[in-house]
């Protein structure tokens, strides 16, 4: 997978941005040192790790498990990694690729996925302006909301201020 340059990318302005924090850039080296740890190598499958925070500061690490039926990505494996271990409320994710691939956003299920379990999840992804974090509802503006007892309903359609809602 070839990731655009991030003058290629193309970025909604309406979606609130908010700078890295140096808790940021500790979840992003810890992501980095398991995804590296654990790498396939250079000939292996695509590889990717991701990191998740608890509110209360424990981090929490997954590998994505590809296979040609598919699989888990690096971003679900680490939320069942915290979950699996107490953690319940989670303040940020990341994902980072093998071989020095740097941060890379989730992919759309991941997106929803987090929405549904971790609203005001801050995600940590590339940008036009570089590595940038925003709550999950910027990236997913016009997304439904779904839960086990109500089902699908339409969730608020207003991006909420990262730096506001911390």
């Amino acid at each position: 997978m070839n990731i655009p340059p991030a003058e290629a990318l193309v970025e909604a302005p309406d979606i609130p941005l908010a700078e890295l924090t140096d808790a940021d850039r500790e979840l992003i080296a810890f992501a980095r040192d398991v995804v590296d740890a654990n790498t396939d190598g250079e000939g292996g499958i695509h590889t990717m790790g991701a990191a998740v925070r608890a509110v209360d500061g424990t981090l929490h690490a997954g590998i994505n498990v590809y296979h040609f039926t598919g699989g888990p990505c690096a971003e679900l494996v680490a939320l069942g990694a915290a979950r699996a271990s107490g953690a319940r409320e989670l303040d940020a994710i990341v994902a980072v690729g093998n071989m020095g691939r740097g941060v890379v956003g989730p992919c759309g299920r991941d997106r929803q996925v987090l929405l549904d379990y971790h609203p005001g999840i801050r995600v940590i992804l590339p940008t036009t302006r570089g590595v940038r974090s925003v709550r999950i509802e910027g990236l997913m503006p016009y997304a439904f909301a779904w839960s086990p007892g109500v089902g699908a309903t339409a969730y608020p359609s207003d991006p909420v201020d990262p730096v506001e809602s911390r």
